[in-house]
């Protein structure tokens, strides 16, 4: 019996140390954890379960059959955060430098099907040199094994990515499968060929941080979603992240006491629009104002700032937002921030979480550009999400809505479940002075005369009254009470029960 405790206690130390002080020591010199400190930090203290600690790879070629290290580079297990249970897994860089083998993938895989068969998020800390050479196909066929189990898992249980080193290949796939990605500046990066095959294809010259790190991916691509300083930061602000998903699509997002009341006003806000059309003001003021507590967790903010996407909470539940930003291309929509904004609102939609809508959209952004780009098909997955959308739907018309953006923008057309405007919203096809030169045009060569048509086209239909009329906007509220009227609408919606037609999936235009 002593002599199996004692085994016992060696091979718990050999996974512990994974591949050695040495390279424990070389992760810590780069300014990175190790893949258990990364679980330590992550998840409440003491509250980690690990699983297959002792599982080590099969393979023989190439002399790796004297190179067994029990949990041959990954850690894996559940825990809780606030309480709440997560399923990890941590990829150990000190093991083979992270590279997946069949046995990783099977660990992976083994804690993603548990995850799903509980309903609870799975997070996924990327750190590996990527597919394991030495085991060739059986290490391909692991990471496909792993991209069934995210498209299963996708819109059942949040997932959850940490790029907290080198992430290329197809190990990329994964993350991009998964629903929010999270990078570290500096010593994480992703992408499917790296700089020296760039070079030797292309012939151009680019840094592994340029093609594919943090501040890339944060900014030009859009892969993922928020950039950290260190892996501390990280993993501490995924911590307060997790608190506005709920643990699968089964349940509600959690709730908390607010000590923010309901019909807080605002009355700061009454100012907020200036009265100059052309004017811009920051969104973000707004959201700030109107969520519980000041607290918004903006996503994507340096990706499409045209558009902001995020979470906060109102009356202490969790609400997805998503609001025209005029400080940028006066907020007008284009090929990135539809694609930004859709898959957000796809998201809420999945589980269950409300989306609150604010609009203040010129139209879509013309140009060649956006034209052969194909602004067509991207507005579309956007107007596709909201159309899809079946969770409570809020929408306010700061100012300008006009054109097919004020369809798209949850528009009463989309189903949106409660519409308002606020008394500085123009709704109309466009704006007055491209209409007027349209409409009249036979007057083009007189100033006076299209000054005044200008003038009649404003107070007939750059206000919110005539959608009034016709029933598509439920009520012209006054700005400093925003918060009351969007709580109220919440909470009368809570039992909103609204179902799509029965079918396998539908078409999005991808």
């Amino acid at each position: 019996m002593n002599d199996i405790i004692r085994q016992l206690a060696d091979k718990r130390q050999a996974a512990c140390l994974g591949g050695g002080q040495e390279r424990i020591e070389g992760q810590h010199a780069k300014g990175k954890l190790t893949a258990r400190e990364r679980i330590e930090l992550l998840l409440d203290t003491g509250s980690f379960e690990e699983w297959d600690m002792f599982k080590e790879h099969r393979c023989a070629d190439f002399g790796m059959s004297q190179k067994q290290i029990p949990g041959d580079g990954v850690v894996i297990g559940y825990g809780t955060i606030n309480g709440r249970l997560m399923f990890v897994y941590s990829q150990d860089f000190t093991v083979f430098g992270g590279s997946l083998s069949e046995a990783h993938a099977q660990k992976i895989c083994k804690l993603m099907d548990h995850a799903i068969k509980v309903g609870a998020p799975i997070i996924g800390i990327n750190d590996s040199g990527g597919a394991r050479i030495q085991e060739g196909v059986d290490s391909l066929g692991g990471y496909a094994e792993i991209f069934q189990r995210n498209m299963l898992a996708s819109g059942v249980i949040p997932q959850i990515s940490l790029i907290m080193g080198p992430c290329a290949g197809g190990a990329v796939y994964s993350p991009a499968l998964t629903d929010f990605i999270f990078m570290v500046k500096d010593s994480s990066y992703m992408f499917v060929t790296g700089p020296e095959v760039v070079k030797s294809v292309t012939h151009e010259d680019v840094s592994a941080e340029d093609l594919g790190g943090a501040v890339t991916h944060t900014s030009t691509s859009g892969v993922a979603d928020l950039a950290f300083e260190n892996d501390v930061e990280a993993l501490m602000v995924i911590r307060r992240f997790l608190g506005f998903l709920p643990a699968s699509n089964r349940v509600k997002p959690p709730t908390w006491p607010a000590q923010d009341p309901a019909e807080r006003l605002d009355f700061s806000l009454d100012t907020l629009v200036p009265d100059n059309p052309n004017k811009a003001y920051d969104i973000k003021e707004l959201i700030l104002k109107i969520v519980d507590d000041g607290d918004f967790f903006e996503l994507q903010p340096d990706f499409a700032r045209n558009i902001v996407i995020g979470f906060g909470r109102m009356d202490g539940s969790p609400v997805g937002f998503v609001a025209s930003q005029p400080l940028v291309m006066a907020g007008c929509l284009d090929i990135k921030s539809s694609t930004k904004a859709a898959r957000f609102v796809r998201f809420c939609d999945a589980f269950g979480i409300p989306v609150v809508t604010f609009v203040d959209v010129p139209g879509f952004m013309p140009g060649t550009a956006q034209e052969f780009g194909g602004i067509i098909k991207h507005g579309a997955k956007l107007l596709y999400a909201y159309a899809e959308c079946t969770v409570p739907k809020v929408t306010i018309i700061t100012r300008k809505a006009y054109g097919g953006a004020y369809d798209v923008m949850a528009s009463k057309h989309l189903r949106g479940d409660v519409n308002f405007a606020w008394p500085t919203a123009e709704i109309a096809v466009m704006g007055p002075k491209g209409a007027v030169e349209i409409i009249f045009r036979e007057e083009k060569n007189d100033p006076d005369k299209l000054a005044q048509r200008e003038v009649e086209y404003k107070k007939k239909f750059a206000t919110p009254f005539v959608a009034g009329a016709r029933g598509f906007i439920d009520d012209v509220i006054m700005p400093h009470e925003t918060r009351k009227r969007i709580c109220r609408s919440l909470a009368m919606l809570a039992d909103k029960q609204l179902e799509n037609p029965w079918r396998k999936h539908g078409n999005i235009p991808l």
